[in-house]
């Protein structure tokens, strides 16, 4: 049976997408480990500077690893999987967009 979204994009992108292997599993664990990976970022940097800190790094991690989450969650084609997380990439976006703005804000003095 297919699933959400495998009848539209399996004619746009092909069956690789859907093929089961071990490749999609690290996928899955590359996304998971990168997004968790943040927490332990912000943590460390809060201890360092003995007060509550997000590092650009957090936000970076949040980024790559919801995007990464999202291809695997297509993979996977669930879709409360897909729609709780498919958000998630454009909101770390717009704050890696806004961590940018004042880097250069900062830059220009």
């Amino acid at each position: 049976s297919s699933g959400f979204l495998e009848p539209y994009l399996k004619p746009l992108v092909g069956a690789w997408l859907y093929y089961d292997s071990a490749w999609w599993t690290v996928v899955g664990f590359l996304g998971g480990g990168l997004f968790s990976a943040r927490f332990l970022i912000q943590w460390l940097a809060t201890e360092k500077n003995k007060r509550l800190t997000v590092p650009p790094a957090f936000w970076y991690c949040s980024f790559w690893g919801s995007v990464i989450n999202v291809i695997y969650l297509v993979h996977v084609d669930k879709a409360p999987l897909i729609l709780m997380n498919a958000f998630l990439p454009f909101l770390y976006l717009r704050n890696l967009i806004y961590l940018g703005r004042a880097e250069q804000k900062t830059l220009r003095g």
